[in-house]
């Protein structure tokens, strides 16, 4: 059965809180329930919707898989505990690189990643709580997007046909699925967390593997961490729905100290989008720009080249991966 949108003009936070609340106890029952939390406005959700609905009996993790922003995995973990939702971190870096060593197709590294995520390490700890359920903020556009094959979520697995209890020995819960990141922004604020987490740009599940063309080893992420935290910087109070550095596989042409040196080539893209079922580049100033670009070829190690895209969706998408 197709699923029937809740748009941000429909949806009443409250009344949507108090249900999905009810709905999370009674479908757990008297059991356990795990949750991955990203720090990403959908996983914040859901973390705070499985904490009133199950209170103790939610175990949260946030898994660092290595591909996360600098000090994410420390920050967002110290957040929660602070707010009285307790949050334990897992060391996950050499299983996600090792599952995406040799990769460079952007499909079988989505698939590897899920792999890693929802059977080892997943399946490690909802083995060891004795958890029967898996909550997740899977939303709508990530299930058109998978269904439609532009492009696989990591995060849908039910409506391919997977049955993760037959595949992983738990069901997953998407509390969040009939909704657009807009209309997620409006509960999460209600649920009573601060602007800086209702209203964080967007991030992919893959994190920053999902920002490399090419394998993504601990390297390569190193790097386009570092044109993550530039860009981030930089564009910080500038009026825009998204804005991202992606890592090139190919070396360009440069030249550094009046020599020539084949280095790396970094991507900027910053989008306006309700939605992000369409969206147009930000028409950034000219100095912000060349500010962007100064900064990346000085402070990201071997970086000669930065672009800036300028085509809408579609047909591009917002992320390259």
């Amino acid at each position: 059965m197709p699923l029937k949108e809740i748009t941000l003009a429909e949806i009443n936070p409250t009344a949507f809180i108090d249900a999905k609340v009810r709905e999370l106890a009674e479908t757990v029952g008297d059991g356990a329930a795990v949750n991955a939390l990203s720090g990403g406005v959908d996983s914040n959700t859901v973390t705070m919707l499985g904490h009133r609905a199950l209170g103790a009996r939610l175990k949260s993790y946030f898994i660092d898989n290595g591909f996360m922003r600098e000090g994410e995995p420390d920050r967002v973990v110290a957040f929660f505990n602070a707010r009285g939702v307790p949050v334990e971190k897992v060391d996950a870096r050499e299983e996600f690189f090792a599952a995406l060593r040799g990769k460079a197709d952007p499909e079988e590294k989505r698939q590897a990643i899920s792999e890693a995520f929802y059977k080892r390490v997943f399946g490690r700890l909802v083995a060891r709580s004795g958890a029967r359920f898996l909550l997740q903020g899977t939303i709508l556009t990530d299930v058109e997007e998978t269904v439609a094959g532009i492009k696989r979520q990591h995060n849908i697995l039910a409506q391919l046909g997977i049955d993760t209890q037959a595949a992983y020995g738990y069901k997953v819960l998407e509390p969040l699925v009939e909704l657009r990141k807009p209309a997620v922004r409006a509960v999460c604020k209600a649920l009573g967390l601060p602007r800086e987490m209702y209203n964080r740009p967007p991030f992919p599940g893959p994190a920053l593997a999902a920002r490399v063309i090419g394998e993504a080893t601990p390297e390569r992420i190193a790097l386009v961490r570092i044109a993550t935290r530039i860009v981030e910087e930089e564009l910080e109070g500038t009026d825009t729905f998204q804005c991202l550095a992606i890592l090139h596989e190919d070396q360009v042409t440069g030249i550094r100290d009046g020599k020539r040196e084949f280095g790396r080539q970094i991507e900027v893209r910053c989008w306006d989008s309700e939605d992000t079922v369409t969206a147009a580049p930000t028409e950034l100033p000219f100095a912000t720009l060349k500010r962007l670009a100064e900064r990346i070829t000085r402070e990201v190690p071997g970086v000669v080249s930065v672009t800036y895209n300028i085509a809408s969706k579609p047909p591009s998408t917002v992320e390259a991966v």
